[in-house]
């Protein structure tokens, strides 16, 4: 294996002994199919970079992840995909047999090179819609103030929520009465409810 990068070195050696053996594995075989591949360490994880990143590997405490950034492009690899398991697109991998079989990860990596090699971008994705759970007390109270009402009519759906979450996650009737009144102030002086948290 070439372009090996010596701190992809260093974290295989500093994670658990479990996951060493899967991590070493995996990265034979991003080389095995690519050769020319690039290795780099982003947001503390080792990457796979081929004229940009495609793929990505980390080990935690109990498991290891792995997966392919465009891997709703690539055929065939619906079916190992556990997404709902942990991060990484194959779940919670705790031994080398969790992986799927080195010839499909190789076929899976000539495709990703592929498609970076022509430039093929995944398609955006449609953002869910925020939903506002806003009590009806909550909405009375805005309501009874002029300049909160205006206020909140004006925010958009994620503004609405910070304040509408923070209202129902109050653990007592007394925290959730101040929160509400706090709120409606707030508002009535066109803020939001994270006004204290922005960069002036």
């Amino acid at each position: 294996m070439k372009n090996l990068n010596p701190d992809v070195d260093i974290y295989i050696k500093n994670a658990q002994p479990f996951a060493q053996p899967i991590l070493r594995h995996i990265r034979k075989l991003m080389h095995d199919g690519c050769p020319d591949l690039v290795e780099t360490l982003k947001w503390g994880m080792p990457h796979f970079e081929y004229q940009g990143v495609f793929a990505s590997m980390a080990g935690f405490k109990e498991h290891a992840v792995f997966g392919f950034w465009k891997e709703d492009l690539i055929p065939g690899m619906r079916q190992y995909i556990k997404e709902k398991e942990a991060k990484g697109l194959w779940g919670r991998i705790t031994t080398v047999d969790g992986i799927p079989p080195d010839k499909d990860i190789i076929a899976y990596v000539r495709v990703a090179m592929k498609l970076n090699e022509e430039g093929v971008k995944l398609p955006k994705k449609t953002p869910k819609p925020v939903v506002v759970n806003m009590p009806d007390d909550f909405m009375k109270a805005i309501r009874a103030n002029t300049k909160a009402l205006e206020t909140y009519d004006n925010f958009s759906p994620s503004q609405k929520r910070d304040y509408t979450d923070w209202i129902n996650d109050a653990k007592t009737d007394e925290t959730r009465e101040t929160r509400m009144k706090t709120s409606v102030e707030w508002m009535s002086e066109g803020k939001t409810r994270m006004w204290k948290y922005r960069t002036k």
